[in-house]
């Protein structure tokens, strides 16, 4: 499992030497509730690589099985469908974010954002922070930025202060993303992951179409595979879900009868006003 990055590994190697810096990547550690009701986090690393250009904003373990494809000679994709993936141009508020419903989708968004300054500080270190507020994606957000670190960008879509974002959440403390790490890359960081999922580029659409597609794994979670299941003509050929041997279409529905209940469960993404409507029944 990856290290889980806290505030007491924070390193800053940086900020007098930060135009020198072709890639300047800033790990936070994300703690979120799938489940609303839920009393325990789930916990990851994110990455935010701020680059001349643009901005990424990608899980950890991403740049890690890139690392890993590089050694080993392999071309292996990963994804996460649970954490985002976003990019934008350096400086502006219109993001792309990558999206995987069985296939990988890219999703363009304008996501401006209107901040208001408190007078609130704190330290952090050797850095002083000041707290700002703003509504997005149907909740509040309380977020604590650095202004003598003059990089007005922070992590998943979160920008347009006067300095980094170190620490920001939401009200009922259902995402929290703290910085935890920097460090600086003398070349731009190549992010190729981003850029294909299993050889296939991703594909353009609108919100509506995501939720289509949304809609569509709810009601036929196992669709792929019960489709190879009853085509299979090789007696000797395995089928598995989640560890489990397929043994019967039979089987199937039980499980797809659990992956919904997870769905409806698990429902509850950073942009909550963006949350899919599944059906009850």
């Amino acid at each position: 499992m990856a290290q889980i990055y806290t505030m007491k590994r924070l390193i800053f190697l940086l900020f007098p030497l930060l135009l020198s810096a072709q890639t300047h990547r800033f790990v936070y550690l994300l703690q979120y509730k799938k489940d609303s009701l839920a009393q325990d986090f789930t916990k990851a690393n994110m990455i935010l690589d701020i680059n001349p250009d643009d901005v990424k904003f990608y899980p950890y373990s991403y740049a890690q099985n890139d690392s890993l494809n590089i050694v080993r000679g392999q071309k292996r994709s990963r994804w996460d469908d649970d954490l985002p993936a976003v990019i934008r141009k350096k400086g502006s508020f219109e993001n792309t974010s990558l999206i995987l419903v069985n296939d990988l989708f890219s999703l363009k968004s304008t996501d401006k954002m209107n901040w208001k300054l408190l007078s609130d500080t704190k330290i952090d270190g050797q850095y002083n922070l000041q707290k700002a507020t703003t509504r997005f994606g149907g909740r509040e957000w309380i977020a604590w930025f650095c202004k003598d670190i003059n990089l007005s960008e922070g992590p998943y879509k979160f920008r347009g202060l006067p300095g980094l974002i170190f620490e920001i959440e939401d009200s009922n403390r259902n995402y929290i993303f703290k910085l935890a790490k920097s460090m600086k890359f003398p070349k731009t960081y190549e992010t190729p992951f981003l850029e294909s999922f299993v050889g296939k580029k991703p594909l353009p659409v609108t919100e509506k179409i995501i939720a289509k597609k949304q809609l569509e794994l709810y009601n036929d979670p196992l669709h792929d595979v019960a489709e190879s299941f009853k085509s299979n003509t090789n007696p000797e050929n395995t089928f598995w879900v989640s560890g489990v041997q397929v043994k019967s279409i039979d089987q199937l529905k039980g499980m797809s009868d659990e992956r919904r209940r997870v769905m409806l469960r698990d429902n509850n993404p950073i942009e909550i006003d963006k949350a899919i409507k599944y059906p009850l029944n």
